[in-house]
């Protein structure tokens, strides 16, 4: 902390007198900025984190734009070369647009060309190899059953809306219609340079209608969201020959070998969701080959659009940018070029970051909070009235294990074997891809790497893993409105001591808690502790079933989605809360700007939320987000906080009332 006096932490100004606290506490405290604030046109939703996240973009873009590139065709051998080239390539606009689609022309030909299912099934691995789509969605962690070896991951794919609902609900029939049309014009942009054409088999407007039907099918076998979130659901393991006998249409020896994976890779592996992945694979027949050639040239469109012409860039954002979210902009082509570069190489410019833009002081302080609340969380296990004394020792267990990552990674990943070349922008793309796949396949049998981050120190964010049980805070977020090393600690327990406990919270919640302290999938609880755990998450789902925000009149939360965050929040909240009070050992909290401590809390935990969003964003992330909007992840946790009622005087009658005997307290 600084020796000066500290701040409150907290613009006084910005308090909107005419919004009382006890009935808005989101606006009070951010409505004047909400009245005054057009969302930018580039943005779907904008607020703290987009402030934040655009300022990252441009330390990133100093970062990026401080080496001469190499020349195209040079190659490039430092990591800031390959930084500075992979950036070139994506703003050398005037190559870019000469190209137009023909550096996907190949791949279109070779997809009108497949005659059989067995060529399919090797192009399409080939295609996924270079980051160009895939049947399934696949990764590699660890193994939730035994997390000390790493495991495949299997999960269903293959569709280009957000997810299943946007094919079966009737409020996405709009948006559906968009979609047929958006595949067909973008088929059509690409025709005259992929050789499609309306007189033959590449006819655009029959292979769109055969990809959009086909997506429609392969959607009916998807799981909804959430049942995907749901781990006991998920976790299945299967053999190799288990694997095909899910999916016996599907040649696995063959997509591996096209993949460019070893069949030991996958000798036991997760498949998510079974039925979907069965699904999809019934379709994987003669009868279909034709529309799973459609589907695959679609795929293709759609990997390459952002990286092809301007022209057909543009074009798949009047989709995915304006008709799904409303934003209406495509962001400036060099703030696309940097979320390319942190893509492709994001702890590269990570170490950049963290050398000219991290405060290591700030290090310490966050060191020193995140003991405040692991002690305060410990506290309250060891006071629950609904938890037996076998459950909260295994909970305590589980709390001493946690590991906290604060910044950024002891050990930077190793970009060694990457190449890039600057007037090659695909090509980077697929090699990049093929490099993340090889670095992630390489990982089953190995040790578990417990140094990898899996954000880059710049992001705006922070998670819990549980198969690792640690939180992490990277260096984007250890700013202000969320820390401010300046202020005095209520507000920071308020922002960032929420966020931590937040991430803690998961550890908890009705799916992290399944796991132990090693990260284990396995069954901590008594019976009845569950039980009762399970009786207070369901009062706080019906809380958030009942809740619709601005923008989405008539459309509710998702309580069963969206209710991990809503444990995360509530016990971040509930728990900062409790180890602020610890932090000031029994004395009282100075009084700064004629706000008391338990306010400037408050309002920190309210000024950390703000965000204005707009309506189709808003849809769409009632629909597949499992966060609730900012407006109640403020206002519905607060509400059932005691301190909250007891700092405001709230009273029945107030629109942030509660009454006590429904107010929902877990951690």
């Amino acid at each position: 902390m600084s020796s000066a006096a500290p701040t409150s932490g907290i613009d006084s100004s910005e308090l909107d007198a005419a919004v009382r606290p006890q009935d808005d506490l989101f606006r009070h405290v951010n409505g004047k900025w909400m009245a005054r604030t057009k969302i930018p046109a580039d943005k779907a939703r904008y607020g703290s984190f987009a402030v934040l996240a655009e300022n990252a973009e441009e330390a990133v873009r100093d970062i990026i734009t401080g080496t001469e590139a190499p020349a195209a065709g040079a190659g490039a051998e430092t990591e800031a070369d390959k930084v500075a080239a992979l950036y070139a390539s994506f703003m050398d606009t005037e190559r870019i647009d000469a190209l137009g689609a023909r550096p996907i022309a190949d791949d279109v030909a070779r997809a009108l060309a497949v005659s059989s299912i067995d060529e399919f099934v090797t192009l399409v691995a080939e295609l996924e190899r270079d980051g160009l789509g895939g049947f399934f969605g696949m990764g590699v962690d660890n193994d939730p059953g035994d997390p000390s070896r790493y495991i495949v991951f299997v999960m269903q794919g293959g569709i280009g809306l957000p997810d299943e609902s946007y094919f079966r609900e009737d409020q996405f029939a709009e948006v559906r219609e968009q979609y047929r049309a958006h595949i067909a014009r973008m088929l059509q942009l690409v025709a005259a340079d992929t050789g499609l054409s309306a007189s033959g088999a590449g006819d655009p407007d029959r292979l769109a209608e055969l990809a959009y039907d086909l997506e429609r099918r392969i959607a009916g076998h998807h799981w909804d969201k959430v049942a995907s979130r749901d781990i006991q659901k998920l976790y299945n393991l299967r053999t190799f020959a288990e694997l095909q006998e899910l999916t016996p249409s599907l040649d696995w020896r063959r997509y591996l070998t096209a993949l460019g994976a070893s069949e030991q890779a996958f000798a036991e592996v997760v498949a998510g969701q079974p039925d979907a992945l069965t699904g999809l694979a019934s379709l994987l027949v003669a009868d279909e080959l034709e529309a799973w050639k459609a589907w695959l040239i679609w795929q293709i469109v759609r990997g390459a659009a952002a990286l092809l012409s301007q022209e057909i860039s543009r074009a798949n954002f009047d989709f995915y940018g304006t008709a799904l979210t409303g934003a209406t902009e495509q962001r400036a082509r060099w703030r696309r070029g940097v979320s390319f570069v942190e893509g492709s190489m994001g702890e590269a410019v990570g170490r950049l970051y963290v050398e000219r833009h991290f405060d290591e002081t700030a290090k310490a302080t966050m060191d020193e909070l995140v003991e405040y609340l692991i002690a305060a969380y410990r506290e309250s296990i060891g006071q629950l009235d609904w938890m037996g004394d076998a459950t909260k020792q295994r909970a305590l267990e589980k709390l001493e294990k946690f590991v906290p990552k604060i910044g950024y990674p002891v050990k930077w990943r190793d970009y060694a074997d990457l190449q890039v070349d600057a007037g090659d922008l695909l090509g980077n793309s697929a090699r990049v891809a093929e490099f993340e796949l090889r670095r992630e396949l390489e990982k089953v049998g190995r040790p578990i790497d417990r140094d990898e981050w899996f954000m880059t120190p710049q992001t705006v964010n922070a998670y819990y893993n549980p198969g690792f049980n640690e939180i992490v805070f990277p260096a984007g977020i250890l700013q202000p409105p969320f820390f401010d090393k300046h202020a005095d600690m209520a507000a920071n327990y308020g922002a960032i001591g929420a966020v931590i406990g937040h991430e803690i919270g998961h550890g908890f919640d009705d799916q992290g808690s399944r796991y132990d302290g090693d990260g284990k999938l396995t069954d901590w609880w008594t019976a009845e502790d569950r039980a009762a755990f399970e009786q207070r998450t369901a009062s706080l789902i019906d809380q958030y079933n009942a809740l619709s925000p601005e923008g989405a009149e008539g459309q509710t939360v998702n309580g069963e989605l969206t209710i991990g965050e809503n444990i995360g929040d509530l016990g971040g909240m509930a728990i900062a809360w409790r180890a602020y009070q610890r932090s000031l050992h029994g004395e009282e909290a100075p009084v700064i700007d004629g706000l008391s401590g338990a306010e400037r809390f408050f309002l920190s935990w309210a000024q950390a939320w703000q965000q204005a969003s707009r309506p189709a964003e808003t849809v769409r992330l009632l629909t597949i987000d499992p966060h609730s909007p900012n407006e109640f992840r403020c206002n519905q946790i607060v509400r059932n906080l005691d301190a909250f009622h007891e700092t405001y005087g709230t009273q029945p009658g107030d629109d942030l009332w509660m009454d006590p005997e429904e107010r929902v307290s877990i951690w």
